[in-house]
């Protein structure tokens, strides 16, 4: 799995989540029960993963929409 993006913003991940499943990516959200079980949403930021072989993909998806840097 690679990480693309730790986010502390609830919306945007799902935005992007979205995104990346039309494109034909199944992201895998990791750390959601941490940030619950510490009593805030935005305490404990959440992990945006891919599997190693859709990683070039979903970079790609994410820069386009301007999500993503480089």
């Amino acid at each position: 799995m690679i990480e693309l993006l730790r986010l502390n913003d609830p919306v945007r991940l799902s935005y992007l989540i979205a995104m990346l499943r039309d494109g034909g990516v199944e992201p895998v959200v990791l750390d959601t029960h941490m940030s619950v079980l510490e009593g805030s949403l935005i305490a404990i930021p959440r992990r945006l993963m891919v599997a190693d072989d859709d990683a070039e993909q979903a970079r790609r998806i994410l820069r386009e929409a301007g999500e993503l840097d480089g």
